[in-house]
């Protein structure tokens, strides 16, 4: 199993919040992009791109923000933050 955490956050504070579980046998890349499919389809947002800078973060962290060079459109919000915060070996 897996659960990620997704947050909006806009001048320090969380607007929104949801957490992603996942109980599918799947690699761990996949699970992480259906989550953040998921996510992004919760709160009614594009898609970031994952840019270099938030894989290397994310690969050190398993956290990931997401800002607006990461999205096509405008966001009326700082960051997009990516947790996991749970995960099965």
């Amino acid at each position: 199993m897996m659960r990620i955490w997704g947050k909006i956050i806009k001048d320090n504070r969380m607007l929104v919040d949801t957490v992603v579980e996942d109980n599918t046998i799947d690699t761990r890349t996949h699970k992480i992009f259906r989550a953040l499919d998921e996510i992004c389809y919760v709160f009614d947002l594009g898609k970031p791109i994952w840019l270099d800078s938030t894989v290397a973060e994310f690969k050190r962290h398993d956290k990931a923000r997401f800002y607006q060079d990461n999205f096509i459109e405008q966001i009326d919000f700082d960051y997009l933050e990516f947790h996991v915060i749970e995960e099965d070996s």
